[in-house]
């Protein structure tokens, strides 16, 4: 397991990241439903499609290390 191996500053690292990718995610998403551009919606869009992936990334690392 990766977090086996993880300082605990780096967990709380971890734990920043993606407090900050949540925010960012959050963000991305009430934007998108308030701009007109169609390619503006486009790249908001991805950044919500990317932003889950990573969170979902970083929750199952961090809980890997919970179990």
């Amino acid at each position: 397991m990766v977090t086996d191996q993880l300082a605990r500053h780096e967990r709380l690292e971890m734990h920043e990241i993606l407090t900050l990718k949540n925010i960012s995610l959050t963000k991305a998403a009430t934007m998108q439903g308030l701009v007109g551009c169609d390619q503006l919606k486009a790249i908001l869009q991805e950044d919500v499609t990317k932003g889950k992936q990573h969170v979902e990334q970083l929750n199952e690392l961090l809980n890997d290390g919970s179990n």
